[in-house]
């Protein structure tokens, strides 16, 4: 470190020492000899270093020299934490934790080196010019990311790194000793290694090359590198899945319910490699009928504490891009030990409940089992037995379909709100180019396993919930969703009634109601997409916690996730905990799974943010080839600076920027999701149809640009 770089983090600390005593002080003034005191210090050359800073602060606006040598703090706690939100032009906006509190407008030159998501401490000014509070950030508490995806420029003597993040504004400097082997114009991860005072530029190293740019498989990975995805396994993760044994012995087997003469079959999409639920199905002698939700005993397998387990909870998920999956577990466990292939005995954790003709439960059971599924089943060959009434387990398949059906009616009656959101899919040649996109349909294959997931999920929960009372409560790992916030959703209220939808507001069970009957009527329609979409926005975001709460959108009072440890850690913590309460163990500690739940759900948004930008991309090329080109499509958003556009015919979303229509001058109406022209006072919607042509394509960027085409 430089002389020069430990000095100014001296003066920085000193400085902040020098304002606690004020902040500590109240409004009481101090002068420069009784805040020597307040720090014990008897030097005097001291004493002109806090005058100095004392000078320095009331410049700046921190102090008021009330009268000759006296100093005052111009307002109490006028420091808050928060994190870094960075605009388009390069200031920023501080989140503070507090919720009352308004977020903080930071010029671009008082960030000092702050990025986007840093965690920071920040001076507020006492007086703002504007509707925010101003301030600066005086330190840098936590850093969000240090490593980015972006392009290598290489010229005689130097090499810069331009990162792919629009809201990185900073290139990286490359000293040539740690270029480690890359290439002018190829694309890599660049890690962040200094980041001197004064200096405009943080210095890197290059340390990853991903390959060559547009290439598929390098974009694709430059993605989860982006998103803080690992792109492989540790050499001490996979050794230590391979030396898992494969062998179920019999000692294991007599621990657990044998249901390997009963029918069992699993149902998945086409393409899966991973199979983590099962289901069993037989008639009782009174004429009920047992239905088994098996899933993959991951706990037996993954020790906690082992290198496999800390690896899974780092990742906390699998992602699922356009072209691959990323999986949380290495494909000796995925796609061998845990998978639930058909023919193969298999170490299952299980919810087996029996039921009545009505779909109620009558009695439930939670434990290990053992299973051999008789059939891999895909969801179209489920589908055709549903319609066809003939095929493999046809009686079974129509049983748990009657089923299933009953277990939705009465969700619904219940409250829970029926999303049907369109989710894109693509046609993918060999060298993983789009060829063409289609939505994926949901049928009733689909409901019925999701159906009995959901059964599951509730009713594990519920059985946890009821353990102990009050503060002596078992910890659980619960997944919430918060009721809607009364403002959100009467501003979503307010915009559906410009489509003639009602929404009432007056309680949780009416709002759910209404919710339901708008996604009845508005299935086929063109603006079906932007409601939903919009609706799911103004809803809150299901999270993963130990405060056991309910679940608004499935209207459950108790709800959990252990279906799928595969591809969730939070099962595999739901697993563990069941097992260890099944036994008789004691209630576990409570801030410890309180942080893993918190971690867990932001490695969730992150996968899930992962999984935009791949679709992204594919929509950026598949309209590369297709520039010039006139669609119809659908007002999908609407901001200061443009709106976005869904074209109807292959979902791909693009922007308008309001600077490219050029027969008025167009505003944000945000109340109402519109733009309008000042002088003509043309209005454009969240939800109008309008005739757009491809004007530009940046796969750099994942970004399109649209041009209005106007009548």
């Amino acid at each position: 470190m430089s002389k020069k770089k430990n000095s100014s983090s001296i003066n920085k600390v000193f400085t902040q020492l020098v304002l606690d005593i004020f902040e500590q002080n109240g409004n009481t003034p101090l002068n420069t000899k009784q805040v020597a005191a307040k720090l014990n210090i008897r030097d005097s050359e001291a004493n002109e270093i806090i005058f100095n800073v004392l000078k320095d602060e009331t410049k700046k606006g921190v102090l008021k020299e009330i009268t000759h040598g006296k100093f005052q703090l111009l307002e109490l706690k006028t420091f808050i934490e928060g994190k870094v939100d960075l605009t388009a032009d390069g200031s920023a906006f501080i989140i503070t934790d507090d919720e009352f509190e308004s977020d903080i407008f930071v010029a671009p030159r008082k960030l000092r080196t702050a990025l986007n998501g840093d965690r920071v401490k920040v001076y507020v000014y006492a007086k703002s010019k504007g509707k925010h509070k101003e301030g600066e950030v005086i330190e840098i508490l936590q850093r969000a990311k240090m490593e980015f995806t972006g392009i290598v420029k290489l010229s005689e003597r130097f090499a810069f790194f331009i990162p792919d993040d629009r809201k990185m504004m900073h290139d990286i400097f490359i000293p040539m000793s740690e270029l480690n082997g890359a290439k002018n114009g190829i694309k890599a991860v660049a890690e962040i290694t200094d980041w001197p005072v004064d200096a405009k530029n943080p210095i890197g190293r290059i340390k990853h090359i991903l390959g060559k740019q547009g290439d598929n498989n390098t974009e694709m990975n430059a993605i989860l590198a982006e998103y803080g995805f690992p792109l492989a396994f540790p050499a001490e993760v996979e050794h230590e899945s391979e030396e898992i044994s494969d062998v179920i012995t019999p000692e294991e087997i007599a621990k657990r319910r044998d249901f390997r003469n009963v029918t069992t079959f699993t149902i998945d999409p086409f393409d899966a490699k991973d199979f983590d639920d099962a289901l069993s199905f037989r008639v009782l002698e009174n004429g009920n009928y047992e239905v088994g939700v098996h899933i993959a005993d991951v706990s037996h397998y993954i020790m906690p504490d082992s290198a496999l387990d800390k690896e899974a909870l780092d990742r906390a998920t699998s992602v699922y891009l356009v072209d691959r999956v990323i999986p949380m577990l290495p494909e000796r466990l995925s796609n061998g030990l845990c998978s639930l292939r058909p023919k193969e005995d298999k170490l299952c954790f299980a919810a087996v409940f029996e039921m009545d003709e009505d779909a109620n439960v009558i009695s439930q059971w939670f434990g290990k089992t053992v299973i051999h599924s008789n059939r891999r089943f895909t969801y179209e060959e489920v589908q055709e037995v549903i319609e066809n009434k003939v095929g493999d387990f046809e009686q079974e398949i129509l049983k748990l379909n009657s089923l299933a059906y009953k277990l939705r009616e009465r969700k619904f009656k219940n409250g829970a709100i029926s999303f049907e959101t369109t989710e894109v899919k693509f046609k993918l040649d060999e060298t993983g180019k789009p060829t063409g996109v289609y939505v994926k349909e949901r049928k009733d294959a689909h409901k019925l396993i999701e159906d009995f997931m959901l059964l599951a999920n509730r009713k594990v929960a519920e059985h946890v919930s009821k353990m102990g009372k009050g503060k002596h409560k078992y910890t659980f790992v619960y997944r919430v969703h918060d009721t809607p916030k009364p403002d959100a959703l009467a501003n979503f209220a307010q915009f559906a009634a410009k489509f003639g939808y009602r929404i009432n507001t007056k309680s949780d069970k009416e709002t759910a109601k209404s919710l339901n009957y708008l996604m009845e009527d508005v299935e086929g329609k063109k603006e079906q997409n932007v409601l939903t979409q919009l609706a799911i926005r103004s809803m809150a975001k299901a999270i993963y916690t130990t405060k056991s709460s309910s679940h608004y959108g499935l209207a459950f009072d108790h709800y959990t996730h252990f279906t799928s440890p595969i591809r969730r850690y939070p099962d595999v913590m739901v697993h563990r905990l069941l097992f260890h309460y099944l036994n008789g163990g004691q209630s576990a500690n409570e801030e410890h799974y309180e942080k893993l739940c918190q971690h867990s759900s932001q490695m969730e948004k992150k996968a899930a943010d992962a999984e935009r930008a791949s679709v992204k991309y594919k929509q950026a090329e598949y309209l590369r080839d297709q520039v010039g080109n006139v669609f119809s499509g659908v007002i999908s958003g609407v901001t200061e600076w443009g709106m976005y556009v869904e074209i109807i015919e292959n979902k791909c979303e693009g922007m308008i920027r309001l600077r490219d229509i050029s027969d008025d001058f167009y505003t944000l109406d945000e109340k109402n999701y519109a733009i309008i022209g000042q002088r003509k006072k043309k209005v454009y919607q969240l939800g109008d149809e309008v005739r757009i042509k491809v004007k530009n394509v940046d796969l750099t960027k994942k970004q399109i640009d649209f041009s209005l085409v106007q009548d």
